[in-house]
């Protein structure tokens, strides 16, 4: 096998043209190196458009410096480009996770040049490792496919890539971004303790990143014989797979497996998955799947919300007209969840806002997305207990909401629960 030629950023940018459609892997493995020789390239370039999920680190092709030559519209909005997309300088492509590869796959969205960062070659693969996301789809539709191979990007088994596929090879040792969270507050693991009472042994789980989803983990360290199959996970989920209550044997499919598409935490969450065969890091099609997730008996999902109406709309994108977020991979989860034999779909959320603002509310906020439709939403979970809303009528979604309201809350929702249904 011949040794990879590398050439440096520079050259490889080259290759990008006005009007150009850029895919970016994501999250923690952005090819920063292409980003900034692409900037050095700016005043060349016009309506250069960049899709990608969240990114982590600078995004100046989303700032006001490059807004002649960069246009962002990625498939969700992350810290560093929400000011940007709520001054109007950069956008928001609205997408539930699993069809943003669809959107390259069938031309729905262009894809010319697929910039990723990957491991070092091992027999002639690479692997996208910690984002994998929607990245395999673009590479397959892009015109150029610029690879940074950087030896800190672990080799992640699942789908992986024949290094001769790409059109240039740039090299970077830089670290991969990593994130650490706020210890749980008292609030998260009184939500924690309450899902946790929803799952039984033998569950599948999906999950996402933060100090909530970690509250969560670190409820369930009595449990046996769970499952992972999730769009990502964290330093929580890390633990239970260390102590042996995550171990997959009671999946139906990738049994004793660990599946993900994307992954942000600590360093010991990218060492772990190094040239693991208990882990396998997927494209965004199959993990997000809701034909796929459904396969698995016992599958619950588990994720938050900005606010929910006493109908159960759930809005987790905005607030109000503000886009905050995205869809996300919400909805690929709650309707595969529901599916599954046996499995369940929960919203977890705090009653209030740090801030002391209610969370469930009679309406949404003017603007507010709906991610979750009211038809859709299953178990809601506060710290004040957990409700089923399947199968209820909008009059008893609106009674069990208001029991899991904040206290202080429940008088204001019961009255306007009597002006809109008259009892």
């Amino acid at each position: 096998m011949k040794e990879p030629k590398y050439i440096s950023a520079d050259e490889a940018v080259r290759a990008v043209r006005s009007g150009d459609h850029i895919h970016l892997s994501s999250i923690a493995s952005v090819p920063h190196i292409l980003i900034e020789a692409l900037c050095r390239r700016a005043g060349e370039l016009t309506d250069v458009h960049f899709h990608h999920f969240h990114t982590e680190g600078p995004a100046p092709y989303g700032s006001a410096e490059f807004r002649d030559s960069f246009w962002d519209q990625g498939f969700f909005v992350g810290p560093n480009l929400r000011p940007s997309v709520q001054a109007g300088i950069a956008d928001y492509i609205p997408t539930n996770l699993f069809e943003s590869q669809l959107m390259y796959r069938t031309g729905a969205l262009r894809c010319d040049v697929a910039m990723v960062q990957v491991s070092e070659p091992v027999n002639g693969m690479v692997s996208l490792g910690t984002s994998v996301d929607c990245s395999i789809a673009a590479l397959e539709v892009a015109r150029e496919r610029l690879a940074v191979v950087n030896p800190q990007v672990p080799f992640a088994y699942g789908d992986l890539i024949p290094v001769e596929r790409f059109t240039a090879l740039v090299w970077d040792d830089r670290p991969l971004i990593t994130s650490t969270y706020a210890q749980p507050s008292e609030t998260d693991l009184a939500i924690g303790k309450n899902c946790a009472a929803l799952i039984p042994d033998g569950a599948c789980l999906q999950m996402g990143i933060g100090s909530m989803p970690n509250a969560i983990c670190a409820c369930l360290g009595g449990h046996k014989h769970l499952g992972l199959h999730t769009e990502m996970f964290s330093d929580g989920a890390l633990a239970l797979i260390q102590s042996g209550v995550i171990d997959g044997a009671c999946k139906a499919i990738d049994t004793g497996k660990v599946v993900a598409s994307f992954l942000l935490g600590s360093q010991a969450v990218y060492d772990f998955i190094r040239e693991n065969p208990l882990v396998q890091m997927r494209d965004i099609a199959y993990t997000n799947d809701p034909r796929v997730i459904a396969r698995n008996p016992g599958m619950v999902s588990i994720n938050s919300a900005i606010e929910i109406d006493l109908t159960g709309q759930v809005c987790a994108d905005s607030i109000g007209s503000r886009i905050y977020s995205g869809t996300g991979g919400q909805l690929d989860f709650v309707r595969g969840a529901k599916l599954s034999q046996g499995g369940k779909a929960i919203i977890a959320l705090a009653s209030r806002t740090n801030k002391g603002r209610a969370k469930i509310v009679p309406q949404l906020q003017s603007g507010a997305g709906v991610v979750t439709p009211r038809a859709d939403v299953q178990w809601v979970v506060t710290e004040f207990g957990a409700v089923n809303l399947y199968g209820k009528s909008l009059q008893e979604r609106a009674r069990l909401l208001i029991s899991v309201a904040h206290p202080q809350d429940r008088e204001a929702l019961e009255q306007a629960a009597f002006n809109r249904f008259g009892r």
